[in-house]
């Protein structure tokens, strides 16, 4: 139990002083960069093609940014351009990313939407849109609320576990929140945010509380303010972020939040105190690794292969307010 780098009391020692692996969170950084530069690009796309960098025509984006069709065209998570989406043709006309006007007088199919050369008659397949949503945001007061929160939690995080760690579990976190907000979200609606990469950080949080329930201070007290905060990011999650006012990321929270805890338990630094500790949480990790691999291969087989309403009709309603303009969440 003394084996490393350090003593185990002095582990302990470090651990109650908030000293991490590293001084610095440069992939955090890395991050933040990266995403807004990326909403610089999201902005300048939509000003070429609208005029300004805010969409206010035909419909308000309620976040302050790009129009839905501009987000679509940057990369957002949007299933029909993924697969074959029975409801929601390639072939269906949307307003353009130019069209101003209310109703839409300039509409284009999916197919010129989702760009990069369209699918010349083929499935349409761009599963990187797994990916790429994590980078994209909806707006200013969204891109402010993720970076807030990954500069701050995330970066925390990023300090206790390094790197390496750090790196893997913001985006299997990240891309599993799309997999599985892919599966159960409206097919018609894209989706943008690190939201579910940063919910998957604050997971961490929770492995770090009951693995070290003994040697924090105070963890009941901590258990309590934890317990509220998630509560308050789960009420956030049904804010709407998008051009639609029932455009939510719920489920790319608890995806997040889920491959978080898992991949948490598997890399983040336990100090064990006793063998008998240290063998839970190997067997823990054993665990969790396989499991999360398994949750990967069937939401992505489910996404691809099946209908994935019919495996949780209601699991639409955690990412969608029932309103007429949406059918009640049938869109």
């Amino acid at each position: 139990l003394n084996s490393g780098k350090y003593p185990l009391e002095q582990r302990i020692e470090d651990k109650k002083r908030g000293i991490g692996r590293q001084k610095y969170p440069v992939v955090v950084w890395a991050l933040t960069v990266s995403m807004i530069a990326v909403f610089i690009y999201e902005l300048v796309v939509n000003a070429k093609a609208q005029g300004t960098p805010v969409s206010f025509h035909p419909v308000v984006n309620p976040m302050l940014g790009p129009s839905e069709s501009a987000l679509i065209r940057v990369g957002a998570r949007f299933p029909p351009c993924m697969k074959t989406v029975q409801d929601v043709p390639v072939t269906l006309q949307l307003p353009c990313l130019n069209d101003t006007a209310n109703p839409p007088d300039r509409l284009c199919t999916i197919e010129e939407l989702c760009g990069r050369g369209g699918f010349h008659g083929h499935t349409p397949n761009q599963w990187w849109r797994f990916i790429t949503p994590i980078f994209l945001h909806a707006g200013f007061v969204h891109i402010a609320l993720n970076m807030l929160a990954q500069l701050t939690a995330a970066a925390e995080i990023e300090r206790e576990m390094g790197s390496g760690g750090f790196f893997i579990l913001y985006f299997a976190a990240g891309i599993f929140g799309n997999v599985l907000g892919g599966n159960f979200s409206l097919v018609g609606v894209p989706s943008v945010g690190a939201s579910g990469a940063i919910f998957g950080t604050i997971a961490v949080t929770w492995v770090d509380l009951f693995t070290h329930w003994r040697i924090l201070y105070r963890p009941g007290r901590r258990l309590a303010l934890m317990s509220v905060e998630l509560i308050i990011g789960i009420a956030i999650g049904y804010i709407p972020c998008g051009p639609h006012a029932y455009s939510l990321l719920q489920l790319a929270h608890i995806g997040g939040f889920v491959m978080g805890l898992l991949v948490g338990t598997t890399f983040f630094p336990v100090i064990s105190t006793s063998r008998r500790h240290k063998l839970i949480v190997w067997g823990f990790r054993l665990a969790a690794i396989p499991l999360a691999i398994i949750l990967y291969v069937l939401l992505i087989r489910n996404f691809y292969t099946s209908d994935p309403y019919a495996a949780c009709s209601g699991c639409r309603y955690l990412s969608c307010l029932p309103l007429a303009t949406n059918n009640h969440c049938k869109g």
